[in-house]
């Protein structure tokens, strides 16, 4: 049998998805090629269709004998899954799928708020991204040039917090949230460790990207997190790469067996997401290009993303395909948390 290419992407270090699925590539043994750069310029190099719209990381999968970029990690995951047999990041337990669906969901739509908001709201930080993100893409380029591109990112990526919902009104909320979030997770990793059990799921590195760059990267978020928990900080370190790891079906906890900690993640996804992601879909549906509203008793207003509302769409799909007795096990284990607003099909506009 020949052996198969090495998987290719291109993408930044300072990019949380690329640190997400380089993770997960190294985690399942994946023979890769990760090429550090844009990737708008590595499908002009290659004369590939770009991507509508192109982000990092890009993949370069080989479609009977064309070349395909493709963007979106989550749907991308599935696709190594259904190409490469073994240490999969996907249980079995149909319920305990979803749950890692929903955790991975939060982590690539709610967590990258923290991120970004802490990534250029204070000084510090955005003067920190500012200088070393340009010299992620290129170690030797010139001081001159070095300059005048860290004040253009800065600037631009400034000028974008609105479209996250990052502003002055909103940065204690969105504090507030990421600190119960580092608390809920510091519990968490009290019991065990990973989000579902003793191997990783796709949730784990959903969250391990975004936690690359609060922890990794960023000097406010990480130090907030060494403050709150240690336990966060040290897990970031060893889901860097887990190789060495060798899963068992036995390592996924049943959701009835699952530690009561995992309500503490739950319930931040049911205070946060869930009231964001509805009045997201709400606007996406009226084709409203802003929403407004009342997240965590705080005025919320940002950008509407059609994308969040497929997002909310496709969470509500797979719940709604669960049989009856799996769908009853995820309510049980989700009762309360406010994560049930999204997933009541009366609530949601779905079209």
């Amino acid at each position: 049998m020949a052996q198969k290419e090495p998987v290719r992407l291109v993408g930044g270090t300072g990019s949380p998805y690329t640190q997400k699925m380089v993770a997960l590539l190294r985690y399942r043994r994946l023979p890769y090629t990760v090429k550090w750069g844009s990737p708008s310029e590595a499908c002009e190099a290659m004369g590939v269709e770009k991507p509508r719209p192109i982000f990092e990381p890009t993949f370069f999968f080989k479609e009977v004998g064309d070349t395909q970029a493709v963007c979106d990690s989550t749907p991308i995951i599935r696709r190594l899954e259904d190409s490469y047999t073994g240490r999969s990041v996907l249980p079995n337990d149909p319920a305990l799928a979803f749950i890692d669906y929903l955790i991975e969901d939060f982590a690539d739509e709610w967590c990258t708020k923290y991120m970004f908001h802490y990534r250029w709201h204070p000084e510090v930080d955005a003067s920190n991204a500012g200088t070393l993100l340009p010299l992620n893409m290129d170690v030797s380029m010139p001081k001159d040039a070095h300059t005048e591109i860290k004040h253009w990112v800065e600037d631009r990526q400034i000028s974008r917090l609105y479209v996250v919902g990052s502003n002055d009104t909103t940065a204690a909320v969105i504090d507030a949230s990421y600190r119960r979030f580092l608390a809920a997770m510091e519990n968490h990793l009290t019991n065990q460790k990973y989000m579902l059990g003793n191997r990783p799921g796709a949730g784990d590195f959903g969250l391990y990207g975004q936690l690359s760059q609060l922890v990794g990267f960023d000097p406010t978020p990480r130090a907030i997190a060494h403050e709150i928990s240690p336990r966060t900080v040290a897990w970031v370190d060893l889901m860097r790469d887990q190789s060495g790891l060798e899963p068992t079906e036995q390592d996924w906890v049943r959701l009835s067996d699952q530690p009561t900690s995992l309500r503490g993640l739950l319930e931040e996804i049911g205070r946060m997401y869930a009231p964001a992601q509805l009045a997201n879909a709400r606007a996406a549906a009226a084709d409203d290009k802003t929403w407004d509203a009342d997240i965590d008793g705080a005025p919320w207003t940002q950008q509407t993303f059609p994308y969040q509302a497929k997002c909310l769409r496709w969470t509500n799909e797979r719940y709604h395909a669960l049989c009856e007795a799996d769908r009853a096990k995820v309510d049980t284990l989700i009762e309360g948390t406010g994560v049930e607003a999204m997933l009541s099909s009366a609530e949601i506009p779905l079209s």
